[in-house]
């Protein structure tokens, strides 16, 4: 299997949501909805340009390994292993967005607070999975390099929207 395409939508949808949380709490408009467009836009895009960095680091692997064939391979056991951890991250998001939308106004912000806040500050501890699941997953330190830069990457799209669009001029 090869993990790639679903590595990248993973990390641009969670660009997107990092777009969202850097705007959230900075418009106390009731009607934000292009706003709200606009910041997940803008992480999407911050996000497609940081995601490039573990892509250049893989191809750096590969264009420096003896066997490139062999270090592809390694490469995508480890995106494998690297995947598992962020999708079950990913179905609990779902699940939770899933019930923020569906049910009521009191069980949605139940959902919200129970599910999507905790959720949300757990992500460098999945990363972290993730990259031991690299690792584990017979990826070897090829694979945790670009899960770390690929981790680090994704966990930094948030402060530079924040910063370089919604910040308080101070």
């Amino acid at each position: 299997m090869n993990p790639v395409l679903p590595l990248l939508a993973l990390g641009l949808l969670d660009a997107a949501f990092s777009g969202f949380r850097a705007f959230a709490g900075c418009d106390a408009r009731i009607r934000k909805h292009r706003a709200v467009v606009r910041a997940a836009l803008r992480g999407l895009a911050v996000g497609a340009v940081l995601l490039l960095a573990p892509a250049l680091t893989a191809g750096a692997v590969l264009l420096t390994a003896d066997d490139p064939d062999r270090a592809y391979g390694t490469l995508a056991d480890g995106g494998v292993g690297f995947l598992v951890p962020l999708g079950l991250y990913a179905a609990a998001v779902a699940l939770s967005l899933f019930a923020y939308f569906a049910l009521p106004f009191r069980a949605s912000t139940l959902a919200m607070v129970v599910g999507l806040g905790p959720l949300t500050l757990a992500r460098p501890l999945f990363l972290a999975v993730a990259c031991a699941g690299a690792l584990v997953a017979g990826g070897g330190w090829t694979s945790l390099l670009v899960g770390a830069v690929a981790g680090t990457a994704v966990l930094c799209v948030e402060p530079f929207v924040h910063r370089r669009w919604y910040a308080p001029p101070y």
